[in-house]
This record gives C-alpha cells, sequence and structure tokens, in this order.
C-alpha cells in the first residue's frame, strides 16, 4: 500500500508559491515559497487581504471576478494559466502565473479560494526584449527595403 502523502509537508516543500483566501478575500495559507516569492513573512500575510499583492489598479478588477465567483460558485477560468502582474513587499513588480482552485464547503458553497503561483518576471522580461529586438530588426528591414526601391 502506498504511503500517505503528508499535504502540509508538500504545501511547505514545493517550489511554487501556495495562497489560499477565504471568501473574504483574507488569506488564510502564506507557504515558504510565496514568502521567498512576495517577500511578506507567514505572520504577516495571513490575515491581510490579497491587496498585499495586487498592484492597486488591478484591485477594483479583481475583486469584481473574485466576489462574482464566490456569489455564483464558478470561475470563469477554471484549469487556465494565468499571467498577471503583481507586486512583492518593496513594491517591486512581478509578472506571474497561476492556476486557482475553488474550494467548496461541506454543503458544496464556495468556501475559498487556491491558487498556485510561479514568478515569470525573467521570462516575462526576456520575451519583451525579444520583441522589442523583433521590431527593431524588422523596422530596419522596411527601411532597407524602402531605400532599395
Amino acid at each position: 500500500m502506498p504511503a500517505a502523502v503528508d499535504l502540509g509537508q508538500l504545501v511547505a516543500a514545493v517550489g511554487d508559491a501556495i495562497v489560499v483566501t477565504d471568501a473574504s478575500g483574507a488569506i488564510t495559507l502564506w507557504n515558504p515559497a510565496a514568502e521567498r516569492m512576495f517577500g511578506f513573512s507567514r505572520s504577516e500575510a495571513v490575515g491581510r487581504s490579497l491587496d498585499l499583492i495586487i498592484p492597486e489598479r488591478l484591485r477594483h478588477r479583481h475583486w469584481e471576478g473574485f466576489h462574482k465567483t464566490m456569489l455564483t460558485g464558478q470561475t470563469r477560468y477554471g484549469t487556465d494559466l494565468l499571467r498577471v502582474p503583481a507586486v512583492d513587499k518593496t513594491g517591486r513588480a512581478l509578472s506571474i502565473a497561476f492556476t486557482v482552485a475553488l474550494l467548496h464547503s461541506a454543503d458544496g458553497k464556495p468556501a475559498a479560494i487556491a491558487a498556485i503561483i510561479r514568478d515569470e518576471t525573467s521570462r516575462f522580461n526576456e520575451e519583451r526584449s525579444l520583441r522589442k529586438r523583433l521590431a527593431e530588426l524588422e523596422a530596419q528591414l522596411a527601411e532597407r527595403s524602402a531605400a532599395a526601391t
């Protein structure tokens, strides 16, 4: 028979941040990877709003979707990988990718949302640099083509 998995140990050991909020949006779980990624200790994050890591300009839209999900019990994202900006404790901008899971109480009502989050800031910056370089090369090529005609 396979050994039982210690879920607490799993949550603490994974390299991706795991953040869980209750139905009001208060953080109830903040694993060590979330501490490393966002710079807030568990004690600084648990009990606080997700506004801790959401850029101010995106908060209204986030909370509209969050509250609708908690009211209806449905998320339009399902298992899609979402990519959005975030901020860390110092205010530094991050680019994160995450999936969400809607968790239900025993009576079937939405009770919490769990997010599994990966910091993709380096990848995002590399892709932005490549797109910029590609645009520069295409502009140079267009200039040469125009000059040749």
